[in-house]
């Protein structure tokens, strides 16, 4: 009963994660900083292209959740390195 409130909170808590993550790379500069902003603007563009899609056919939202918090996760640990 509580796995999508739950699922939804965690998104919130790990995006936010990404962001500061991103900002400290933003603000840090240097040769990296431009390929991560074009990356984060790529990455938005076709994570939200799959969710219309998944929209369109019906996924539930709880699915949308999944699929948004998969890519987070994976942004999370690419940029703890």
């Amino acid at each position: 009963m509580f796995k999508p409130w739950w699922d939804l909170a965690m998104l919130t808590a790990e995006s936010q994660q990404v962001i500061w993550l991103r900002f400290m790379r933003l603000g840090a500069g240097g040769s990296r900083a431009p390929v991560e902003a074009r990356r984060m603007v790529s990455e938005k563009l076709v994570v939200a292209a799959q969710a219309a899609v998944g929209a369109m056919l019906g996924d539930s939202p709880g699915r949308t959740v999944k699929r948004y918090r998969r890519k987070v996760r994976a942004n999370r640990r690419r940029l703890s390195t």
